[in-house]
């Protein structure tokens, strides 16, 4: 599932197959872009942006793409076989002589002039990987509205970038709260280190190839994806709900002993 770290790898292994390299092939495969054409033009970048994809080119331009549930770029070497599944789901290619990028799936795909790339993203709250990083800033951000759940919270990209499914139900049970529990009530000490131990999680997976909050091989995760099974600190079973505010449900993990609290019954 993209998240802030699996999106940065994602940006990491684009710009090194296409930055300083000249495109020989471009194909973006959505109506809007269909004729347009980035082959002679050098890649300049490609830099992430919370969930967000910017890869600039010279002439001023921005290719923005996120991956949302199941999006995906590869990159492969001449003659390899493309696997990123079926024709019809690729979105856009961008090759050079020795490298070629085929985006699988990409909900958002857009052409954009770089210095517009605000339009796309400038409503992102700090980059938990990102130069913009501010633990204050981002803790100022989910203290706006202290009756929404903390789950909730964590969710909006406005708040701090980088946060998804996988690392809210982490985050939530570190701090030893539920999802639901209103921000505001968060105690202060818990507060204070939320937006430090969300960058701490994130930095120590961008490099991995499978996530890890527990340091514990063989054992990853201490609540996402393991509904019914025994809590690795206190082995009571993990509950698994939807969270949302009405626009969209997401699973929710928690263990019921180690985060009290106020619940959503399954």
């Amino acid at each position: 599932m993209p998240e802030g770290d699996t999106v940065w790898q994602a940006s990491r292994r684009l710009h090194d197959a296409l930055a300083g390299k000249t495109l020989t092939r471009s194909d973006l495969r959505v109506p809007r872009y269909a004729t347009a054409d980035l082959t002679g033009r050098t890649v300049l970048d490609v830099t992430p942006r919370g969930k967000h994809l910017l890869t600039r080119v010279e002439g001023g331009l921005t290719l923005h793409s996120h991956l949302r549930m199941d999006g995906s770029w590869r990159v492969y070497a001449g003659g390899q076989r493309w696997n990123g599944g079926p024709s019809h789901q690729i979105r856009a290619i961008l090759g050079n002589a020795d490298r070629t990028a085929v985006g699988y799936r990409l909900p958002v795909l857009e052409l954009l002039r770089t210095a517009d790339e605000d339009r796309v993203v400038g409503h992102l709250g700090p980059d938990l990987l990102g130069p913009d990083w501010d633990p204050d800033v981002a803790l100022a951000n989910l203290l706006k509205d202290p009756a929404r759940p903390l789950g909730e919270a964590l969710l909006d990209q406005r708040n701090l970038a980088g946060i998804g499914n996988v690392f809210k139900s982490e985050l939530c049970f570190l701090l030893g709260v539920t999802p639901w529990l209103p921000v505001g009530e968060l105690p202060a000490d818990r507060a204070a280190k939320l937006p430090e131990l969300a960058r701490r999680l994130l930095e120590f997976n961008r490099e991995r190839p499978i996530r890890s909050t527990t340091g514990r091989r063989g054992q990853d995760l201490f609540v996402y994806g393991r509904a019914r099974r025994p809590c690795l600190r206190c082995r009571t079973p993990v509950r698994l709900a939807d969270q949302g505010d009405g626009s969209r449900e997401r699973p929710t993990y928690w263990c019921p002993h180690c985060q009290p609290g106020p619940t959503r019954p399954r």
